[in-house]
């Protein structure tokens, strides 16, 4: 079976702005769920799914973290009400 979720789960919360995203705690959390890849989201409250420099950032460096550990960063996702931006399908992953 290929890319079936084997878990879900909230890992970091923030304020209105900004949250602190620790890449080795992702590694991890893949790790311990002996997973091959990972699909990241997080949600933007103000309301465009734009990334900013910093999404852009972290999703380098999470990318980078994990495949030091052979695991692949799938997608990152930003949500905002009901429009979803995906890192994949923009091609900034």
């Amino acid at each position: 079976m290929q890319n079936c979720l084997i878990t879900a789960e909230e890992m970091f919360r923030g304020s209105l702005d900004q949250t602190a995203v620790y890449p080795r705690e992702v590694v991890r959390r893949a790790l311990s769920a002996n997973a091959a890849g990972v699909i990241v989201a997080h949600n933007h409250p103000m309301g465009t799914t734009q990334p900013s420099r910093s999404d852009l950032e972290l999703t380098r460096q999470l990318r980078q973290a994990l495949e030091l550990v052979d695991v692949r960063l799938l997608d990152h996702f930003i949500v905002a009400g009901n429009q979803l931006y995906s890192f994949v399908q923009s091609g900034n992953l």
